[in-house]
């Protein structure tokens, strides 16, 4: 079904795949990439850093959207967490699905640019809490700024009413179902080939 959709962004369907932090959307990319033969993931921790968590729309647009728009590679920088510094670049081809995993990835400033819109549907408490407790204690700190920035970021630029499909993650996979903006049917999102 994503292979199918028609391109948003010059020869590129941009799939974002947004959610609440520890939400799994990571996972999610990976396993997409795969049933999609290996499509590039951008990763939107990359574009952010410690002083704009969520105003990285800019990076995105000047540095992804514009060359893809143009049927180009799209070169971005990298920004290093732990030094706190844009230490390396990574070049993403203009493939025929690129998927756009992060919190914000379906974004006011995005959302004409992508084909479609995925929403990991975990509750906020569940989602925090897993991801704190992946990243530990070492970083309870940062987790308790970032909870505050995410409500603000999602209560003035909200994704979730905007997305095509709800991905919940469970025991056995996800369950898909259809978004607030999304089609009412039950087609699966990657057909093999």
């Amino acid at each position: 079904m994503l292979r199918g959709l028609p391109p948003s962004c010059g020869p590129v369907r941009l799939v974002g795949i947004d959610g609440h932090a520890g939400s799994g959307k990571s996972t999610l990319a990976g396993r997409l990439a795969k049933a999609l033969g290996g499509a590039p993931v951008l990763h939107l921790d990359d574009l952010a850093d410690h002083d704009a968590l969520f105003d990285w729309a800019g990076r995105v647009l000047d540095q992804v959207i514009a060359p893809f728009s143009r049927g180009e590679p799209a070169r971005h920088r990298i920004y290093d967490w732990e030094h706190r510094v844009f230490d390396r670049a990574r070049t993403l081809p203009p493939a025929p699905v690129v998927l756009v995993e992060g919190v914000g990835a379906g974004r006011r400033a995005l959302r004409p640019h992508l084909a479609h819109l995925l929403w990991t549907d975990l509750p906020r408490e569940e989602a925090w809490a897993r991801g704190r407790r992946r990243d530990g204690p070492r970083l309870a700190d940062f987790w308790d700024g970032w909870e505050r920035a995410e409500n603000r970021h999602f209560a003035a630029d909200p994704s979730r009413p905007h997305c095509d499909h709800l991905v919940r993650p469970c025991p056995e996979g996800y369950l898909v179902l259809s978004g607030p903006r999304g089609a009412d049917d039950d087609t699966p999102l990657v057909h093999r080939e």
